[in-house]
């Protein structure tokens, strides 16, 4: 006989922020609700794109699952005839497989928000990535960049040219 699954219930994890967060080069947030380390099969975080800002054009191969807590967001998702924007509003889910490419972007006043939920090997990764969030969130040095496309490397992402990004809409800043 096999042992029954077990559920379990996570109190609080909206109120539970871990002290690091990845601080995307306009000011994207993720924060942890549930850490990598922790021992579930998933990670959970709460991803904020403020007004103007976006999340350039990437893949990987673990899938994500977001569900939009307010504003109002643009997805890039690949479909039958190539990229397409679309548009997410509160209570919407949206469901990203592992080696899509996608991006964010918000073109509304406020800041978007929703709830991440991938891998465990997802959430290492922004955890290895990730820096105190503290205070407003510094443009990224021609360092951090590096840094971070050698991380992605590392966990087999493909992140898109600057050119690619816009061609997509998405105009990424120039370093100084």
């Amino acid at each position: 006989m096999q042992p029954a699954p077990t559920t379990q219930i996570l109190h609080g994890i909206v109120e539970k922020t871990d002290d690091r967060a990845l601080i995307l080069p306009d000011g994207a947030t993720m924060e942890f609700l549930t850490s990598p380390d922790d021992d579930y099969d998933f990670c959970v975080m709460k991803g904020t794109i403020p007004a103007g800002g976006f999340v350039p054009l990437h893949s990987h191969p673990d899938t994500e699952t977001f569900f939009v807590l307010s504003g109002t967001l643009e997805a890039l998702t690949e479909t039958e005839s190539g990229l397409g924007w679309k548009e997410v509003r509160p209570g919407d889910y949206l469901h990203v497989e592992g080696d899509a490419r996608h991006a964010w972007r918000n073109a509304g006043e406020g800041a978007g928000i929703a709830l991440v939920v991938t891998t465990r090997r997802l959430g290492g990764l922004f955890l290895e990535m990730g820096t105190p969030l503290t205070g407003a969130p510094e443009p990224p040095t021609a360092d951090d960049l590096a840094r971070l496309a050698a991380l992605a490397a590392a966990y087999g992402h493909w992140l898109a040219s600057p050119q690619e990004n816009a061609a997509v809409g998405i105009e990424l800043p120039a370093l100084a």
